[in-house]
């Protein structure tokens, strides 16, 4: 493993930081060489630094590492950002055009026309944007790819066999998101316990419009977005890890629940035909009993890194309904970056 590409983890102190060092301690292809953080953290080894949360200590390759501050040189030549929304954006572009591959969770570029919005099962070609990227911005060798939000990673991973086998041309997604999409310590608990908070800033927006960016097509050098309509509703829930939502689809051709459960079963994609190492051999899961899937039971599915089915029934509005559950700190934000990474490195663009 003497051969792995440094890397650098951008707040590496708070939640979604700790996953990328958990995902990232001991990876085949890439060694954790710089942590950075806020005034707090900078100049404190790891273990006296962080808070950690994940289990009972972090990783032993990490624990000495001095975290650095934020406005501190990185050396490394693939970032990894955790930093909060709001932030990333201006530190990000700085990086980027220093030569830096920052691989992003935060909601800054998203949507930005020439940033690849990537899941490598549902959207591999968007990466070819970087090269877009980098004329429009004067980087010669650097870039920024970011990953979707949370519940939008674990609702496309399941849309897309469906829109490709049958197409989709609406929708309505609820979403049961879990206390940690909130970061850490996320919301007080005595507004959460015996509560249902029907409000997450910004979420339904994102959802909606992430998912049709995601499915659309990079072509002529611009993305052209899905013609697909979505109406989401987000609500927080006393769930500490897992967001589950709830799907109802009106299909361009109708299909019965079997045939969806097959197209759903059989998806395969790039990042298993490429065997990266944090792709899932079963990017989406289908469980038949009535009760499933369930965040506790299922969440940790592939390693946290599957989107899980259940419920799949015909909708009496629509054409098909059912649920989907993901982990959230895991696929839905720092894994979804390693993948990314993972699948730039295997396709010769690091």
């Amino acid at each position: 493993m003497s051969d792995r590409i440094d890397v650098a983890i951008l707040a590496a102190t708070g939640s979604v930081g700790q996953r990328f060092v958990q995902l990232l301690a001991g990876h085949p292809w890439f060694r954790i060489a710089e942590l950075v953080a806020s005034d707090r953290s900078a100049g404190k080894r790891y273990a006296e630094a962080v808070n950690w949360r994940i289990s009972a200590a972090p990783p032993e390759e990490v624990r000495d590492l001095v975290v650095k501050h934020i406005e501190e040189p990185i050396n490394s030549p693939i970032v990894f950002s955790a930093l909060p929304g709001g932030v990333a954006g201006p530190i990000e572009e700085a990086l980027a055009a220093e030569g830096k591959k920052v691989f992003t969770n935060a909601r800054d570029h998203r949507m930005d026309p020439d940033v690849p919005l990537l899941i490598p099962e549902v959207n591999p070609d968007h990466a070819r944007a970087i090269e877009r990227q980098r004329q429009l911005r004067g980087w010669r060798e650097g870039f920024i790819v970011a990953n979707p939000n949370c519940s939008t990673i674990h609702l496309v991973l399941a849309l897309k066999p469906i829109h490709d086998a049958f197409g989709i041309e609406r929708g309505i997604v609820t979403t049961l998101q879990a206390s940690s999409g909130a970061g850490y310590p996320g919301v007080p608990s005595l507004d959460l316990i015996d509560n249902v908070i029907p409000y997450i800033g910004g979420e339904e927006e994102k959802i909606e419009a992430e998912s049709r960016k995601i499915l659309g097509r990079w072509i002529d050098g611009t993305f052209e977005d899905a013609p697909i309509v979505l109406s989401a509703h987000c609500n927080r829930v006393p769930v500490r890890d897992g967001h589950l939502e709830t799907v109802s689809l009106d299909l361009h051709r109708s299909a019965t629940p079997a045939e969806v459960i097959d197209v759903l079963r059989a998806f395969r994609a790039l990042p298993q035909e490429l065997e990266l190492p944090s792709a899932p051999r079963h990017p989406v899961i289908v469980l038949e009993e009535p009760d499933r899937p369930q965040p506790v039971l299922d969440r940790d599915a592939e390693r946290g890194m599957a989107s899980v089915v259940g419920r799949v029934r015909p909708c009496s509005v629509f054409d098909i309904r059912f649920v989907v559950l993901g982990h959230n700190t895991i696929r839905g934000a720092a894994g979804a970056s390693v993948l990314n990474a993972e699948l730039f490195y295997r396709e010769g663009l690091l």
